[in-house]
């Protein structure tokens, strides 16, 4: 469990303390939450496409002549010949990147989702539709077709003085169902005589856990765990009786390992996130803040009056000041655990600003029990 601190010191130790409250609750997840199987993966595909039917907001030819050299391509292969010193203006037509995630085990006729974005300089996709596109895999074989009306969120407006305004991207666009299916991916999965599961997160405790949850519920020594992330089963041979044991594997109750002691710090946003099984040795710990104020103060110095010597002169007058504010040191004791050290640095008034300080502090001083990652 962890928490994420933000500007409001008592919202930082409401929610950890909420945090810690939760994480006493130990919930049973299902091994399906926990690891995919190998062999059962989505694959990549990409493609090249042409989007027409725009308002006149496609590709500029003068900048993107693979637009125009694409048009003529696909105009040649439907039997209208465009003459080779001829240079169609296409303002409605925008050369576009197809790509789509396969799921596994999909079969010729199904259909997956797409998305298509602009390649060249096309101002806007919306209102277009994609021409009949193939998708192919990293081998270059052809898996699907993708073809339709694209679904484009945002919008676009521009003024005669070259003023515009956009609400969210129109440079690209979905077509849901937009691609059909045209080959099966091989997949090693039914002919495999072992069971193998990889776990997201690998784990030496949770790796474990899912073996003893398996053997407990299946038979002894039909799982095992050949490193921290991989674990082997037996499974039946058959392909109707495999799949009817994997549901069953899939959705057997197992507690995952606590994980690691981790400080994440984001470096841009200033977000902290502690990891519940963060403690700190016993240290001490002095926070204050020093403010250096410096005022000019500029005077006129002139010579007497009716004197025959001297001259205007402007002179600073500097004023420095440094003030201290209360700075109180606070004593951390051993085994402190994250609600205890929140509470600490809440005591003397610290922004998430100055626990990131704090914590580097106590990591460089060997007393933050934790790693620390600033991301």
């Amino acid at each position: 469990m962890s928490f994420v601190s933000s500007g409001s010191k008592g919202f930082i130790s409401v929610v950890v303390v909420l945090m810690l409250l939760l994480s006493e609750v130990a919930v049973a997840g299902r091994i399906k939450d926990l690891v995919t199987f190998d062999g059962v993966r989505t694959n990549q595909l990409i493609g090249y496409g042409l989007v027409v039917g725009l308002d006149g907001s496609g590709d500029q030819t003068t900048q993107t002549p693979f637009t125009v050299q694409s048009v003529k391509n696909m105009l040649a292969k439907l039997g209208v010949v465009v003459t080779s010193n001829t240079d169609p203006q296409l303002k409605n037509v925008a050369a576009v990147m197809v790509h789509a995630e396969l799921p596994a085990f999909s079969k010729p006729g199904q259909t997956i989702d797409v998305t298509v974005s602009s390649l060249g300089n096309a101002k806007s996709l919306r209102g277009g539709s994609l021409l009949m596109t193939p998708l192919k895999g990293a081998d270059g074989q052809l898996y699907a077709m993708a073809q339709g009306n694209m679904i484009v969120s945002g919008f676009g407006a521009e003024g005669a003085d070259g003023s515009s305004v956009a609400v969210n991207v129109v440079n690209s666009g979905r077509i849901p169902n937009g691609a059909t299916v045209e080959r099966a991916v091989p997949s090693p999965f039914g002919q495999e005589k072992k069971l193998v599961m990889n776990l997201n997160s690998p784990d030496f405790t949770t790796a474990m856990r899912v073996v003893k949850s398996i053997n407990d519920s299946l038979g002894s020594n039909v799982a095992r765990a050949l490193d921290a992330a991989t674990i082997e089963v037996d499974a039946p041979e058959d392909s109707d009786k495999k799949v009817a044991f994997i549901s069953v594997v899939e959705n057997l109750p197992v507690s995952p390992g606590s994980a690691p002691a981790r400080v994440i710090i984001n470096s841009r946003s200033g977000t902290v996130v502690i990891g519940s099984e963060v403690q700190v040795l016993p240290a001490a710990v002095a926070h204050g803040s020093l403010t250096v104020s410096i005022s000019e103060n500029y005077a006129a110095s002139q010579p007497a009056a009716f004197a025959r010597r001297g001259q205007t002169v402007v002179t600073p007058d500097s004023n420095v000041s440094v003030e201290e504010e209360g700075g109180r040191m606070f004593y951390i004791d051993p085994g402190v655990t994250l609600k205890d050290l929140v509470a600490a640095v809440n005591r003397v008034g610290a922004a998430p600003g100055d626990l990131v300080a704090i914590l580097e502090a106590l990591e460089k001083a060997g007393a933050l029990r934790a790693e620390l990652i600033v991301i």
